[in-house]
């Protein structure tokens, strides 16, 4: 462990890296992420900066749009021109560990765009030992608005692209030659899942399922974001239909708790495990 990074530990094993002070440039949105992340029996579940996207970074909390300031990285969709190139992009600084452990870690976070704190994130993360061959990751992040006036944040769906409501608590799962399966308790397949408020979503690799869950009423409340066939990833989408207001002074708050399991889960071992996981 040492100050750019820590190592996140679960029945003894090494399952993830955070990495605090990532060297990246200003167009993919430098952020504090988690990769990579394994399954107990050291299976990656995770990617960093690969080629179809270089701004995913494995998993970790991104906006594509904070009032204009891009925090997720890459282009960004402006109404009636498309995806284009802008000079707006923000980044998340760490500030400081409240604590720092094997098993998980609470940090704070500036969020900077333009020379200016927007945001402060306070971001709690613990790793559970499930069983022998499955673990959680209890991800909760908490925004709170500095910036002393209200804002909004959107996607580029909000912004005119349908379909693509992204932004809030993503992972980006490694690319296989086969897209992952994916399923909620009553639907199969990413047209069925993307959009979705199901209680909880699984995606399911060569060998390896993650399953994921709102573990809070308003959480819950959120879209699945999923993606599968062109690249395999999934998120909890703060501004799905419409833009999400934080007003000043005021915080938001959510909670993702995800299974890593060795394996491919059918539906009823992954409605176990993730209902296990949430109330752990």
């Amino acid at each position: 462990m040492n100050d750019d990074t820590l190592v996140l530990r679960c029945a003894g094993r090494p399952v993830g890296t955070h990495t605090v002070r990532p060297e990246l440039p200003a167009e993919l949105s430098p952020r504090p992420h988690l990769h990579p992340v394994s399954t107990l029996r050291g299976t990656a579940v995770t990617e960093r900066a690969p080629g179809d996207h270089p701004h995913h970074l494995g998993v970790g909390v991104a906006v594509p749009d904070v009032e204009g300031h891009n925090f997720w990285g890459g282009r960004t969709f402006v109404r009636d021109r498309g995806s284009i190139e802008l000079d707006n992009h923000g980044s998340q600084a760490h500030v400081a560990f409240q604590l720092r452990d094997t098993d998980g870690f609470v940090e704070e976070l500036r969020w900077v765009a333009a020379g200016r704190e927007v945001l402060r994130e306070r971001r709690t993360v613990a790793a559970t030992e499930l069983t022998g061959a499955a673990w959680a990751l209890d991800f909760t992040f908490a925004l709170t608005n500095t910036s002393g006036r209200d804002l909004s944040c959107g996607s580029p769906a909000t912004n005119g692209r349908p379909g693509a409501g992204y932004g809030g608590f993503f992972w980006r799962a490694p690319k296989e030659p086969v897209p992952p399966d994916v399923f909620t308790p009553d639907t199969e397949g990413e047209t069925a899942a993307h959009g979705s408020r199901a209680d909880w979503l699984a995606l399911a690799g060569g060998d390896w399922t993650l399953v994921f869950a709102g573990a809070t009423e308003q959480t819950r409340r959120d879209p699945w974001f999923v993606r599968a066939a062109d690249y395999p990833g999934v998120g909890s989408s703060l501004a799905h239909a419409e833009r999400l207001p934080i007003p000043a002074g005021e915080t938001v708050v959510r909670r993702v708790v995800t299974v890593v399991a060795d394996g491919r889960l059918d539906r009823t071992e992954a409605a176990t495990l993730i209902r296990k996981a949430v109330t752990a």
